[in-house]
């Protein structure tokens, strides 16, 4: 873990498993209405399984295999986040979250180009892997317990309209 790693551990401690799976369980009762949320969701979920897929292999190729896919659908979402939401979340929600949201997808994909130039096989993979599968889920427990939910109460009709058209778009040009 860098020293920056462990500063912002020491300002911002990790959520709680308990925590992430409140902060799901209300996301989804929210996407129940909101078809770009339910998107959005979904792919946290397929996320968080490449994840457990990369780190549950037994073979190199195994986990190359799984990073790959892992690195094209963090991709894909990223993308689509990028270029579709958090524009609305920085001018409904603000530029703050919108900042450290483009922040941390973009140190997301210098990690996991890292880790597709290590050894599979070998204990800095698996620590990198682990680094970099927390961070994820500190960003994605952020976009469920308040940036998402405060967009869905702040966006107009008119900004989830073009979410719900866009997202799928944005996320199909790189994922389909």
């Amino acid at each position: 873990m860098s020293f920056l790693d462990k500063i912002a551990a020491a300002v911002t401690p990790a959520a709680t498993d308990d925590q992430r799976a409140e902060a799901r369980r209300k996301i989804q009762g929210l996407a129940a209405g909101e078809e770009w949320l339910a998107m959005i969701v979904q792919q946290h979920e397929r996320i968080e399984s490449l994840f457990d897929q990369a780190r549950t292999a037994h073979d190199a190729a195994g986990r190359r295999e799984a990073v790959r896919a892992l690195a094209k659908e963090l991709t894909g979402h990223a993308m689509a986040e990028e270029a579709i939401v958090y524009p609305v979340v920085s001018e409904d929600s603000g530029k703050t979250h919108a900042a450290m949201a483009y922040e941390e997808h973009a140190m997301t994909k210098v990690q996991l180009a890292k880790l597709e130039r290590m050894d599979p096989m070998g204990e800095e993979w698996r620590e990198k892997l682990d680094h970099v599968c927390s961070a994820v889920q500190q960003h994605i427990y952020q976009e469920e317990d308040s940036w998402l939910p405060d967009l869905v109460e702040k966006a107009s009709a008119e900004d989830k309209a073009f979410l719900n058209q866009r997202y799928a778009q944005e996320y199909a040009r790189y994922c389909d």
